[in-house]
C-alpha cells in the first residue's frame, strides 16, 4: 500500500478567526489513540469550544470534540479528553511568555492529517470586542458587494466584444 502523502482536512474552527486576532500559528503534533485515529480517518471530529493550556512546560489540548469510533470495544477512548501537544521547547516557551500578557489564549484552528500523521493548527490570539467583529463583518461585505460588481462589469464587457 502507497504511504499517504498531503493534506487531508479533518475539522475547522472557523469561529475562532471570527471571535480571535490571530497573532501566530504553529502546526503541532498530536498524541492520540488508536481509536481516535481510526474516528478521525472517517473525518469526524469538533474544533468548536476547544483550546490549548500551558503547564508544567507542556502543551494540552482540551475540549475538542473526537467521538467513539463505532466499531470500538472496551478500548474505545472518552471523546473530550485532553490530549497532548507536540511542539518542540522554543515553541513552548515563547507561547508560556506570550499567553501570559493579558487577554492571549491559544485556540486550534484546524486538525489535518499530514502525510498520514495527525496534526493540529493552534494560533496564539487575543479575542476580538464586538466592535472589531462588526467592523470585520462590514469589511468582508464590502470586499464581496466590490468582488460582484467587478465582475458584473468584467461579464458586460465581454458582451460588447
Amino acid at each position: 500500500m502507497a504511504k499517504e502523502t498531503g493534506r487531508k482536512l479533518i475539522a475547522q474552527n472557523k469561529k475562532a478567526r471570527h471571535d480571535y486576532h490571530i497573532i501566530d500559528t504553529y502546526e503541532c503534533g498530536l498524541v492520540l489513540t488508536g481509536t481516535e485515529v481510526k474516528s478521525l480517518r472517517q473525518g469526524r471530529a469538533s474544533l468548536a469550544d476547544g483550546f490549548a493550556q500551558l503547564d508544567n512546560g507542556e502543551a494540552w489540548l482540551h475540549n475538542v470534540h473526537i467521538p467513539e469510533y463505532s466499531q470500538g470495544t472496551w478500548t474505545n477512548h472518552s471523546a473530550r479528553r485532553r490530549r497532548k501537544l507536540l511542539l518542540h521547547r522554543a515553541e513552548i516557551d515563547k507561547l508560556v511568555h506570550k499567553t501570559q500578557e493579558t487577554g492571549h489564549t491559544i485556540v486550534p484552528l484546524s486538525l489535518y492529517f499530514k502525510d498520514g500523521r495527525a496534526k493540529v493548527e493552534v494560533a496564539l490570539a487575543k479575542g476580538k470586542k464586538d466592535y472589531d467583529k462588526r467592523q470585520a463583518l462590514r469589511e468582508k461585505q464590502d470586499r464581496r458587494e466590490t468582488d460582484r460588481a467587478i465582475s458584473a462589469a468584467r461579464r458586460r464587457e465581454r458582451g460588447r466584444v
